[in-house]
């Protein structure tokens, strides 16, 4: 991916961005997962859980590119998140998310692949999600909706494309469609969500999905006809907190409030000239790196994860059952 020069960068990295999606929540929608008493209404609140992860966009600046090796370790209450950039060419990141407490995972591996348009750049985004509730057996698979950046006739970023959500044992699904907005930029369905839930295996429709990401998503009963709402953008993504360091020396040097803070900071202080020094010294350190370790005949492998390619795609799976309390937190 092309490095931005730093007047188009947001003062953080792609990777605490990712993180941010998972642990920056008002509502504890990871744990309300094993209080669903069935499946579906388990599955119903996964569904939640993936539209939360949606996040408005600011069109016009990008988080930084993260260099190998970069991890971003978060902890809020007994939920710890860690993510690692396990490659950059491509630009692969793993995340582990746990729950020891509640015995519940989540697990991605993704892979952003910009394609030009000629009028957009649309970022897909290939890879896979998983959430594991482990005490009721369950794994819930989903991939993740892709960001249309628009330049012509009215500028503007949007969540657009299809995403589905199953779960491998009891078949059932969730189908979501995300909608931008119209190409002459008239608001319209701009950030809907309509869907459907159903048994793969009787091919029965349960529920309708409708609503916005940004606002309410709500869900339809296809036998009684009573809608309820799912998720609530205003309750869940509101008054967030922003970590803070508790353990400043159990912080590690791939960090990425460290790896990037003199850049953050001259961005914040907009200091261009130093911010331009910094985003140098960060990326001849990473050339410096690369030409050791070829020089040596070495080849770098992630910390956290066992990663793997196959005909599918990428695969990352985390070298540890758990992921650790972190020295940054949130509340």
């Amino acid at each position: 991916m092309a490095q931005l020069p730093p007047l188009f960068n947001m003062p953080k990295s792609q990777l605490q961005c990712y993180g941010e999606t998972i642990y920056s929540t008002a509502l504890d929608l990871l744990s309300s997962l094993n209080t669903g008493k069935t499946p579906l209404d388990r599955l119903i609140s996964v569904v939640a859980l993936s539209i939360s992860t949606t996040r408005p966009i600011v069109f016009g600046v990008a988080p930084y590119n993260p260099i190998l090796g970069e991890t971003h370790h978060v902890s809020k209450g007994n939920f710890n998140v860690l993510l690692e950039q396990v490659s950059h060419h491509p630009p692969v990141s793993a995340l582990h998310a746990t729950n020891e407490k509640e015995n519940i995972e989540m697990l991605w591996c993704q892979i952003p692949a910009p394609k030009f348009t000629g009028t957009a750049v649309e970022g897909k985004m290939h890879g896979k999600r998983q959430v594991k509730v482990h005490n009721h057996g369950e794994t819930y698979e989903m991939n993740f909706p892709h960001l249309l950046f628009r330049f012509v006739p009215v500028p503007g970023v949007d969540w657009v494309g299809n995403v589905s959500i199953r779960c491998l044992e009891t078949g059932l699904v969730a189908e979501l469609s995300y909608t931008g907005q119209s190409f002459f930029g008239f608001r319209g369905n701009r950030r809907q969500i309509k869907g459907k839930i159903f048994d793969s295996l009787s091919m029965n429709i349960l529920y309708k999905i409708d609503g916005h990401w940004d606002s309410t998503v709500t869900v339809k009963d296809t036998t009684t006809a009573e809608v309820r709402v799912i998720y609530d953008a205003k309750k869940v993504i509101s008054g967030l907190q922003v970590p803070f360091v508790k353990d400043p020396e159990s912080v590690w040097p791939t960090e990425s409030a460290l790896v990037w803070s003199e850049l953050s900071q001259a961005i914040l202080s907009k200091d261009w000239e130093k911010a331009m020094e910094a985003k140098r010294t960060v990326e001849e350190r990473e050339r410096e790196l690369l030409r050791e370790r070829e020089s040596k005949g070495e080849t770098w492998a992630p910390k956290h994860f066992i990663v793997s390619q196959n005909k599918e795609g990428w695969d990352c799976s985390p070298i540890q059952k758990w992921v650790p309390d972190a020295p940054i937190v949130t509340m």
